[in-house]
């Protein structure tokens, strides 16, 4: 066989299982919506599920069924937004320890809603959205900026000190804001630990579109950062605007974090765990890694977010608590993987 005919024959393997791996994780991804529906405090039977997508079921089924596609849909979004965000970030920085959660960006955006909602008396979720994004990239520049200061630059290891350093700082404001308040503690109390149980259809139609705007911007800069991970040189070199495509994919992952937190809360380590897993899954291509990543965190947080409902009924664990749970070991097999040393 030609080396033609084996580097064909290796990319249709590749192709094939690919494809092979998309099937697989969309109809996970199908179960779990499914299940989010299903399950709760009142568990439904599937006909009854199926019934009410359809509109036909009793209306006390129906109205649960209605509440429960809502906040489905909200996680899926949600999960997509910080899976794809989660990619981007690590494909920015080559930085293995990127994430919205760990690199402070999600606290960025906490701590301006909580502003905005304290002090100039903000309440629609559409003015949540735009101070959210703001503060994700103020706090994103900042903790960049913070990383780059000594010698070597911004190192994987000084960015992820950094980030911590500036979660904890913002979190701290945070009390400080919410503390003297007593009229807006017990909501943000809980916003603040990530949850989609308050979702609502005007939650998701706020969300929707700077989901779509942040996804296009993130896709559009793939094959750029595809680039960018053989270095700013050599990227440079094969006619890449490095700048620009850096530039034009942090935006986008800004516009994911920001507006995710804004409807529900800080949720952190989706975006570390998922591009892991999507790497081991498809490789390195982030044309690839995209899609399955946008499908992996919707996979992960509609899983946490069914976990949390049934591991205390009648009660619930809030969703940033169990993808904490999840993502805390997974960050510490990342960092023993790659030997901090080295990062």
């Amino acid at each position: 066989m030609t080396a033609v005919g084996t580097r064909r024959t290796t990319y249709e393997h590749a192709r094939r299982k690919r494809i092979s791996y998309l099937l697989a994780i969309t109809g996970l991804l199908l179960v779990l919506a499914t299940a989010s529906i299903a399950v709760g405090v009142r568990t439904i039977p599937l006909n009854e599920v199926l019934a009410g997508i359809q509109g036909s079921a009793e209306d006390l089924e129906q109205a649960v069924i209605d509440k429960r596609i809502v906040r489905t849909v909200l996680a899926i979004l949600l999960g997509a937004a910080l899976g794809v965000a989660g990619t981007v970030m690590q494909g920015v920085t080559r930085n293995p320890l990127a994430d919205p959660g760990i690199l402070g960006v999600n606290m960025g955006a906490a701590l301006a809603v909580v502003i905005g909602i304290a002090w100039f008396g903000m309440y629609r979720p559409g003015s949540f959205v735009w101070v959210g994004i703001l503060g994700a990239g103020m706090a994103a520049v900042f903790v960049y900026v913070v990383g780059s200061l000594g010698r070597g630059g911004a190192t994987p290891l000084k960015l992820a000190l950094a980030g911590a350093a500036t979660t904890v700082a913002f979190s701290s404001f945070i009390s400080a804001v919410v503390l003297p308040r007593n009229d807006i503690a017990d909501g943000v109390r809980s916003w603040q630990i990530g949850n989609v149980s308050g979702a609502t259809t005007d939650n998701v139609l706020t969300f929707l579109p700077f989901f779509l705007a942040g996804t296009v911007l993130c896709w559009a800069s793939a094959r750029g950062l595809n680039s960018l991970a053989l270095g700013d040189d050599l990227a440079a070199g094969l006619g890449e605007h490095v700048i620009l495509t850096r530039a034009a994919a942090s935006a986008g992952a800004v516009i994911l974090c920001g507006a995710a937190t804004a409807m529900a809360g800080p949720i952190g380590f989706v975006g570390l765990v998922i591009p892991h897993v999507v790497r081991l899954m498809v490789g390195v291509d982030h044309r690839w890694m995209m899609p399955f990543s946008a499908l992996g965190g919707a996979a992960l947080l509609s899983a946490a977010d069914i976990l949390g409902r049934v591991a205390a009924r009648p009660a619930e664990i809030d969703v940033g608590i169990i993808t904490a749970l999840i993502g805390g070991p997974f960050f510490i097999y990342i960092v023993r993987k790659h030997r901090v040393r080295e990062l």
